[in-house]
C-alpha cells in the first residue's frame, strides 16, 4: 500500500506536515508521497492574480496518483478534500480516501460554499489587491496547533504560505468520494473547522472515526493516524 497526503490551504512543504506519520508508516513498510500544491506558491508561478488555481492543484495531485499502480490511500486534509475530490476521481490505483477535518464537495461546489456567509474566517487575511489569502501568523498556533508540541509550534509558522484567491470560487468537476470507499476522521478539538461542521461533512463519507485532536492529528497524534491507515 502507498499513502498520498494532500495538505490543506495556506501552507507549503507537505512533507514537513506529514513527516511524523510518514516515519511511522515507513517503519511498517508503507511508503508515502506529498504532492506540492501550485496555488500555495509551490511551483514556478507565484500565487495571486493570474497565478495557479484549483486546476493546477488537481493536476499536480493526479500526476502523483497516476504514477504507478500500487494500491493507494489518499489522505486529504482540510482544503485537500477539495483537490482530492477531482484529482482522485477515476484513478484505478486509489482504493480509499481518508478525509481529515476535510471538505467533501459535490460536483459544482467550491471552497467558498463551505465558508461563513458574512466574510472570511477571523483567522484568515485576504489581500484583494495581490489576489492572495493566508492564515494570520499570530492565530496559527492557538487555532490550528494548540495540541501539538513546542517543536511543531515553533517550526510551523515558517511553512505558512499565501494562496491564490481563485481557489475559493473554482468549482470541482468530480466527486471521488462518491465512487471510492471513504472514511472521515473528525478532529473533536479542532478550533479552525469545528467538530460540529466536520460531522455534517462526514455524513457524505462511508465511515466516520472521531479523535480527540486538533486540526493536525498527523502531527499531534501520529500513532493514531498510522494505525487508522494500516487498518484501511
Amino acid at each position: 500500500m502507498r499513502v498520498v497526503f494532500v495538505h490543506g490551504a495556506c501552507v507549503a512543504d507537505g512533507a514537513w506536515w506529514w513527516q511524523r506519520t510518514a516515519a511511522l508508516l515507513a517503519e511498517r513498510g508503507t511508503s508515502s508521497a506529498t504532492p506540492a500544491l501550485p496555488s500555495c506558491g509551490e511551483g514556478p508561478r507565484p500565487a495571486g492574480h493570474g497565478g495557479p488555481g484549483l486546476d493546477d492543484d488537481v493536476a499536480a495531485v493526479r500526476a502523483v496518483l497516476e504514477d504507478g499502480d500500487e494500491p493507494t490511500v489518499v489522505v486529504a486534509h482540510s482544503y485537500g478534500g477539495i483537490v482530492t475530490a477531482e484529482a482522485a476521481a477515476g484513478v484505478r490505483s486509489v482504493r480509499h480516501l481518508l478525509l481529515v477535518s476535510s471538505y467533501l464537495p459535490e460536483v459544482g461546489q467550491a471552497l467558498a460554499d463551505f465558508g461563513p456567509a458574512d466574510g472570511p474566517a477571523p483567522f484568515l487575511d485576504v489581500d484583494a489587491g495581490a489576489g492572495t489569502f493566508g492564515v494570520r501568523p499570530e492565530l496559527l498556533v492557538p487555532t490550528f496547533l494548540q495540541d501539538c508540541d513546542q517543536q511543531v509550534q515553533a517550526e510551523a509558522p515558517d511553512r505558512l504560505a499565501r494562496q491564490g484567491v481563485a481557489v475559493l470560487t473554482q468549482p470541482v468537476r468530480a466527486a471521488a468520494w462518491q465512487e471510492v470507499p471513504s472514511t472521515y476522521l473528525v478532529c473533536a478539538r479542532d478550533l479552525g473547522t469545528p467538530a460540529s461542521l466536520q460531522r455534517g461533512f462526514a455524513r457524505r463519507a462511508g465511515a466516520v472515526v472521531e479523535l480527540d485532536a486538533g486540526h493536525h492529528p498527523f502531527l499531534s497524534q501520529p500513532e493514531a493516524v498510522r494505525d487508522l491507515l494500516l487498518d484501511l
